[in-house]
């Protein structure tokens, strides 16, 4: 008889990269991350006037795309461009993330010469199930502090799944 519970079970939800930068820096990020990913990115926009930043609203100041299929091989492609290391400050309550410096040192990547040297951010998700009743439309519940997952069984998993080591404190 299995006695562990399946709703406890740890899962990676989406992977989500992202880079920030205005117009031209903008359509370079926009074509990097179709590269990496195969897909459409989006476009953020600001909300906020910081104007030390020349920043205005509905100015377009990044880029984005989040995959949800075939995410074992992507975030082991992801991670061996950091070399397989984290810091636990990285690490939050349900996620964590990491930046990459440089794209090219992402396996299979190679230099673009008309993109330059760009780096970009990787955020990782995790879920449990049973979260989508916090997230659905009609009859949303609240979900426990339970269902959350805390640094300590996010560092556990990715030891266990990803071989990935973690430094600091």
């Amino acid at each position: 008889m299995n006695s562990e519970n399946p709703t406890r079970k740890i899962r990676i939800e989406k992977v989500v990269l992202s880079i920030g930068g205005t117009a031209e820096e903008l359509e370079k990020g926009v074509k990097l991350l179709g590269l990496i990913t195969g897909r459409k990115p989006a476009k953020m926009k600001s909300n906020k006037r910081i104007p030390t930043f020349g920043v205005r609203p509905k100015l377009e100041v990044g880029t984005v795309v989040t995959v949800r299929k075939d995410l074992n091989e992507f975030l082991k492609r992801m991670l061996t461009a950091i070399e397989n290391r984290l810091r636990r400050k990285q690490i939050s309550e349900n996620n964590f993330s990491f930046g990459i410096p440089e794209y090219i040192e992402i396996p299979g990547m190679e230099y673009q010469r008309d993109l330059g040297v760009i780096g970009l951010d990787v955020t990782v998700v995790f879920r449990r199930m049973g979260r989508k009743v916090s997230q659905r439309k009609i009859k949303r519940g609240k979900i426990p502090q339970r269902q959350r997952i805390p640094k300590e069984e996010i560092i556990k998993f990715m030891e266990d799944n990803f071989q990935t080591e973690f430094t600091g404190k």
